[in-house]
């Protein structure tokens, strides 16, 4: 943070009164015999845009990967929309509009654009058409007949959260959407986002660029040794920026 001053956003009283979208309560998470995550409890209101803030190796990424069952075990309590799923597999998850963009993406490389965007099946009401993908993503429409492996590293992460949103999810779990990218695109990649919240979407973002992150979200929960150890309101940011200081070491 170096001696610069976040703005903070003022509360939004309407997602603090809307349904929750996913409640997690003691989740714990193994690879193997690795216990990565300690009892981990986190909430997000529809609507809202909350980050996995931490160092590498804090438990963000398992978060996500275990709210979708990606992990060797786990157990708690995962409520996606009310419904408790922590011994559904990861199709019946994606199924109730969850939509995961992993850090190593996973698009087709052998595949075009379209493609790419046209493989996903369909698993909600309400995901976008081709036409709204493309207004949101010019570049893709400009590149909808190149390889996977002739894009960029930017329009590679624009693919592979695009493919999500033609599927109908509505919560998102999205893990390092800009790291290595160029200024420019992480600029695009945050209208992206605010103009996923302004839709109504739910959004869980694992963020290393806290300037990025920041003048985004709702809320904030840091992480450490696989644990949530603070939650930081937007508000509250100025007040907590030593904290922040420390733990994510910026």
């Amino acid at each position: 943070m170096q001696n610069s001053t976040i703005v903070a956003q003022a509360p939004d009283l309407h997602k603090a009164s809307a349904p929750t979208s996913l409640e997690i309560s003691d989740l714990h998470a193994f690879y193997g015999e690795s216990h990565i995550l300690h009892g981990v409890n986190l909430h997000v209101q529809e609507g809202e845009l909350v980050t996995l803030l931490g160092r590498n190796g804090a438990g963000r990424s398992t978060t996500l990967k275990a709210i979708m069952n990606m992990v060797g075990r786990r157990t708690g309590s995962i409520k996606i929309h009310g419904k408790q799923v922590i011994t559904s597999p990861a199709h019946h998850i994606a199924r109730l509009g969850v939509g995961y963009c992993p850090e190593e993406r996973g698009i087709f490389a052998a595949l075009s654009v379209a493609e790419n965007l046209m493989l996903p099946p369909v698993v909600c009401a309400g995901g976008m058409s081709l036409d709204d993908i493309y207004g949101m993503f010019p570049n893709l429409y400009e590149r909808r007949f190149s390889q996977g492996t002739r894009l960029s590293g930017g329009e590679q992460q624009m693919l592979a959260m695009a493919r999500i949103l033609r599927t109908g999810a509505k919560l998102l779990l999205l893990d390092e959407i800009t790291e290595g990218l160029a200024p420019v695109i992480v600029q695009q990649l945050a209208q992206v986002l605010l103009q996923l919240k302004e839709q109504g979407l739910t959004i869980i973002l694992v963020e290393q660029n806290f300037r990025f992150a920041a003048p985004l979200a709702d809320r904030h929960y840091l992480m450490e040794h696989g644990q949530i150890i603070e939650e930081i309101h937007s508000s509250e940011l100025t007040a907590k920026q030593a904290l922040l200081n420390t733990c994510l070491g910026v």
